[in-house]
């Protein structure tokens, strides 16, 4: 029969398997297809006619451009071709669906294809999309959408570039404006020492699951390893609220309907984290098989799922690029450590359970005697 212990190892790697392949694409997804990253920071420098009520801000890594417009009137982006194509105001937001950019602006790629309808000299014709006074829309004019890097970053990419500055037409009644803006290359960092740090984090925890279980050591050991995934939960749910900010998700029932539809996965791996680490703290039973799935749910949807943050100059999360990277960090290694070190000692109390053998008795050949067994 397999020890308990051995079944709780195959139990943790299983789900930690079956986690990666189903639920990292959705942990991921941040709006509709908003990259996990880039190094293309776009910028508001300015919104024409300036009036109070009429904002604008760029979501998602810059993934999509937002305009806001309490002013009470009604204020319309024009599209590609000068055409009408969004109606922005008190009554909510409206798309002409003959403007080509209404299709168009629904991915990111901007590869839809065009229907018939879609024809810019056709006089608009609206449909209603959003209750409140906001839009959001992927727009190509603030977007780099070639595979290859403009010529002066192919030039020098260690360096930062302007590659344009960049104009969104808008109609405020009769009077004519623009969401302006500039594009800038910023040159990626190096994931490598953040690749170390992730794997001396790893190795540093996942040490601690050689310290022999009910010893003094392997107490402190696993109250450590609670303590610093934690921590690592305490990150994630950090990197997760910052994930729902970036989306532009408006208010706090904005903010919570976000958490709790795109970023559900990182969230509640986030607070299972923290559970996770309370119970080890507490030396409940079957900690160690606790911290090890915890641990790999971590790693999935707190660390695989975030990786490009690494790698990317503009990671899709409000704040400094640097501690957004930190957090990532600390909860691929907190939760990679974590399972490992649970896995080590639920393959040290697998050893201590499994029963010693017992010498086969010694029988005497034909014709000898044993001692003390009678002839």
């Amino acid at each position: 029969m397999i020890p308990a212990p051995l079944r709780r190892a195959a139990l943790v790697l299983t789900v930690a398997a079956t986690a990666l392949l189903t639920f990292a694409a959705p942990a991921a997804a941040h709006g509709a297809d908003a990259p996990d990253g880039t190094d293309y920071r776009a910028t508001i420098t300015g919104v024409d006619p300036a009036r109070p009520g009429l904002t604008a801000r760029m979501v998602e890594a810059g993934a999509r451009l937002e305009l806001t417009n309490d002013t009470g009137a009604e204020v319309t982006v024009l599209g590609y071709s000068g055409e009408p194509y969004l109606r922005v105001g008190p009554g909510g937001v409206y798309e002409n669906i003959h403007s080509p950019a209404t299709y168009l602006n629904r991915t990111l790629a901007g590869e839809t294809r065009l229907p018939a309808e879609a024809n810019p000299a056709a006089a608009p014709d609206w449909r209603r999309i959003e209750d409140g006074p906001t839009a959001r829309w992927h727009d190509q004019r603030t977007l780099w959408r070639a595979d290859a890097p403009p010529a002066a970053v192919a030039a020098a990419p260690d360096r930062e570039h302007r590659v344009r500055d960049w104009t969104v037409p808008l109609r405020a009644g009769d009077t004519a404006g623009a969401v302006r803006g500039t594009l800038d290359w910023v040159p990626p960092p190096d994931p490598y020492p953040w690749w170390v740090a992730a794997t001396l984090g790893f190795l540093v925890i996942g040490a601690a699951g050689l310290a022999p279980g009910g010893t003094t050591a392997g107490v402190r050991a696993l109250r450590g390893v609670g303590a610093l995934l934690a921590l690592g939960g305490a990150a994630t749910v950090t990197l997760t609220v910052a994930r729902a900010f970036d989306t532009g998700a408006p208010g706090v029932g904005g903010m919570l309907a976000e958490l709790l539809t795109g970023q559900v996965w990182t969230l509640l791996t986030g607070l299972g984290a923290l559970a996770a680490g309370g119970y080890a703290l507490a030396r409940r039973p079957a900690a160690d098989f606790v911290l090890a799935l915890a641990g790999a749910c971590l790693t999935v949807f707190a660390g695989v799922t975030n990786l490009a943050a690494l790698s990317r100059a503009i990671p899709p999360a409000a704040g400094p690029p640097v501690l957004v990277r930190v957090l990532v960090v600390v909860g691929l290694a907190t939760g990679a450590g974590a399972v490992a070190a649970g896995l080590l000692r639920l393959r040290t109390a697998a050893r201590a359970a499994r029963p010693t053998p017992h010498p086969d008795p010694v029988t005497p050949a034909p014709g000898q005697v044993g001692r003390g067994a009678k002839p």
